[in-house]
């Protein structure tokens, strides 16, 4: 399976299971099957939804800072990938 690097986690909200995403190369949409390099392991899953500002968005492009939630514990500095 390709891997195309998407962005980064600039922060991670525990309590709730949420990523912020920075968007730095490939677009990401919902439906995308995405993986998470943090903490020496991968972290698998497929985007459900993404919110900019707290309205639900279908496309997120380089530049724009995404809230995600995420199906495990991410920190600042994981590299997001694109899976296709």
């Amino acid at each position: 399976m390709a891997e195309l690097r998407v962005g980064k986690v600039t922060h991670y909200f525990d309590k709730i299971g949420v990523a912020v995403l920075s968007i730095e190369g490939s677009s990401l949409s919902v439906g995308d099957k995405i993986k998470i390099k943090t903490n020496g392991e991968e972290l698998e899953q497929v985007v459900q939804s993404m919110q900019v500002d707290h309205k639900e968005i279908e496309l997120a492009q380089t530049g724009d800072e995404i809230g995600l939630k995420v199906d495990g514990k991410v920190k600042p500095g994981d590299e997001v990938f694109k899976l296709s």
